[in-house]
């Protein structure tokens, strides 16, 4: 919740609104009820007292350079995560910026209001403003990935998914409303989310909201997302031909964490 603007966000629910809002979401009240209580001035519910988030210009991201991807330790964070070097360039850039006291770099992925979502070995950092990236290639169908990461790894399977599919990584799973605005354009949607609840939870607030949506999870069902399923069939060696299985919508097929492809009942 931010003092200053008088706004609050739930990132797990997707929503937010300004006080009053809350009030309603709290005592699930109306918003006559919320303007009474506010008169009253209840201590429980007096939120301009308190100093819920300090607003630190310190604390910002401040990008500082933006070029294509050359250090030595991205390459080798990226190879560990199973992205080659060519699928990388396809889609991110190398950027670096100063944080608090310190010099930081990081491969980058921008959004549509030009932030940077940025990761390392080390650290998982955005900069300001967040939002929603989306790719268009001109198609009729749509992947839908949580991170940056999640698209990568799709692409390394498929090195022509470019072709076939717009991409959109929603950065946060608390941009729902966003991705509808947007999957809605497309004929079909295929969601690659992560396997735990708030991906499931995601997936099922963009099926209820687009009936053009697919849930893929299954296909990498019991690891946490596709790039685990990546690094996964790397270390075990099941090549193209797996990942040519993996591509394949009327294969109703999965690998398990034990290596052993398992026909789905």
């Amino acid at each position: 919740m931010s003092k200053k603007l008088n706004r609050w966000y739930d990132h797990g629910e997707g929503k937010g609104g300004n006080v009053i809002d809350l009030i309603c979401l709290i005592t699930k009240g109306t918003v006559k009820e919320a303007l009474k209580l506010i008169e009253q001035d209840l201590t429980s519910l007096s939120f301009q007292q308190r100093s819920i988030l300090k607003e630190n210009d310190d604390d910002k991201i401040i990008v500082t350079k933006i070029k294509p991807l050359t250090h030595v330790g991205l390459k080798e964070y990226l190879k560990f995560r199973g992205i080659s070097i060519s699928t990388a360039n396809k889609l991110i850039k190398e950027v670096h910026y100063d944080f608090k006291d310190g010099n930081y770099f990081a491969i980058g992925l921008q959004n549509k209001s030009r932030g940077w979502e940025l990761r390392n070995k080390y650290y998982k950092n955005s900069s300001s403003p967040k939002d929603i990236t989306c790719i268009r290639n001109g198609n009729e169908k749509l992947v839908v990935v949580e991170g940056m990461f999640d698209l990568m790894s799709l692409m390394e399977i498929d090195k022509k998914l470019s072709a076939k599919y717009d991409f959109l990584v929603l950065n946060s799973t608390a941009f729902v409303e966003k991705a509808v605005k947007f999957i809605i354009t497309y004929r079909s949607v295929v969601l690659y989310l992560d396997n735990d609840a708030n991906g499931k939870r995601t997936a099922q607030k963009l099926m209820r909201h687009a009936n053009n949506c697919e849930d893929k999870s299954v296909l990498y069902e019991g690891f946490k997302d596709i790039n685990g399923w990546l690094i996964y069939s790397a270390k075990k060696g099941f090549g193209q031909g797996a990942r040519d299985v993996f591509l394949l919508p009327q294969k109703q097929t999965r690998f398990t964490p034990g290596g052993r492809k398992e026909e789905k009942k």
